[in-house]
């Protein structure tokens, strides 16, 4: 396996990565959901707002995540790591993780000092995300399942309390996502 940071140019695969393993999972209106929120992301991938890394095995990309930038008044680099796709074949064997583990490194080298995420608690605590209240850092919009919000600290610090709520990528920008 191979991780890589991933361009505009990678725009289809990672497309149908998430098309396919969204509608494998959760369904079809969830695959087209998300595989056009990948498609809208990866259009706009510039490595600094929006970054994608992705791995692949034998030339073929395996799985994806993006990082997106949140935007506070405060000077603090804090980024939202979703979605994360790994082919369906690929599941259940450590890709996942250690494509996170591979961005959450890359993503430090970047002055990134909190990364969070809105998802499934039990898969995101093994990557060292923890139970986030909005007391501490909000969503950018109302959250459907405030368990779901997660953080980490990137540094040795604890995640500071940011007491405003921050603005998002336009493309997360739908209360659909949240």
């Amino acid at each position: 396996m191979n991780h890589k940071v991933l361009d505009k140019n990678s725009h289809r695969e990672i497309t149908n990565l998430f098309t396919s393993v969204f509608t494998s999972s959760e369904g079809e209106k969830e695959g087209r959901l998300i595989g056009n929120l990948a498609s809208e992301l990866s259009s706009g991938i510039d490595n600094q707002e929006i970054i994608c890394f992705g791995t692949y095995e034998e030339e073929s990309i395996i799985a994806a995540i993006f990082f997106t930038r949140l935007r506070f008044n405060e000077a603090i680099q804090v980024y939202m790591l979703a979605p994360v796709a790994v082919s369906t074949r690929h599941q259940g064997k450590g890709v996942g993780q250690a494509l996170i583990n591979y961005g959450l490194y890359e993503i430090t080298k970047r002055s990134a000092v909190v990364v969070i995420t809105y998802g499934d608690p039990s898969f995101y605590f093994k990557v060292g995300f923890q139970t986030l209240s909005e007391n501490v850092i909000q969503a950018p919009l109302k959250l459907s399942m405030p368990e779901g919000w997660l953080g980490q600290s990137l540094s040795k610090e604890p995640i500071p309390t940011i007491n405003e709520r921050p603005k998002c990528v336009k493309e997360f920008n739908d209360p659909v996502y949240w």
